[in-house]
């Protein structure tokens, strides 16, 4: 999931347990891309990292890299948290009020991430903001994120997915996770990024805070 889920790596086979054979396969050649290229960044940087390089340290081809990831700023951007996330929303009591369901999820998403490596969150949210062809990549990328919101929220709500008002909602929770990602990345990651989704997600659900005078 493009941006929302962005301060977190992919999720791991084990994570995946009900997914066939073929899918974990898929996984893990992505997970070995993705790690591939963050040891090189880490390494020699950003922009002097190559696909072949990438390719190279994963032991795969470069048509490989390419058929997972059509770009070098998707690696970074794309992850695995759509099936989960999907799936995670439509298990939640059909009577459980949206947003109740939604922080349910996000913070599920969260604890997952937080299995992985912290050294990878915090360099994956430093490119993000770092990184001008990741940022326009991300952005480019948001609209598929919203699509799946707007199938969950028709799914629960009986809304049309297709009209403006749950498009303009689901596009303020993808900008809105988007957002508090790179805040945490521009605060150095000092803020506990779970209390951060909590903060954005009571701007979705309420609106702004009161004006200070």
């Amino acid at each position: 999931m493009t941006g929302m889920t962005a301060a977190h790596p992919p999720l791991s086979p084990a994570d995946t347990p009900r997914l066939g054979l073929r899918e974990r396969k898929k996984i893990k050649t992505r997970e070995a891309i993705r790690t591939a290229m963050y040891a090189l960044v880490a390494e020699q940087g950003y922009d002097a990292t190559t696909i072949e390089q990438i390719a190279e340290r994963a032991e795969v081809s470069p048509s490989t890299v390419y058929r997972y990831f059509p770009t070098k700023e998707d690696i970074v951007l794309t992850d695995e948290y759509d099936p989960l996330i999907m799936e995670e929303l439509r298990a939640r009591p059909t009577d459980e009020p949206w947003p109740v369901s939604l922080r349910h999820v996000m913070h599920r998403a969260i604890r997952l991430g937080a299995k992985d490596d912290p050294v990878v969150s915090r360099l994956r949210t430093r490119l993000m903001v770092e990184v001008p062809a990741v940022r326009s990549r991300m952005m480019e990328s948001m609209s598929s994120t919203g699509r799946m919101f707007r199938r969950a929220i028709g799914e629960r709500t009986g809304l049309d997915p297709d009209s403006l008002e749950v498009r303009v909602y689901a596009m303020s929770i993808v900008g809105g996770l988007m957002e508090t990602s790179m805040y945490w990345a521009e605060q150095e990651h000092e803020p506990d990024f779970d209390a951060l989704v909590d903060r954005a997600l009571n701007v979705i659900e309420h609106g702004l805070p009161p004006e200070n005078h």
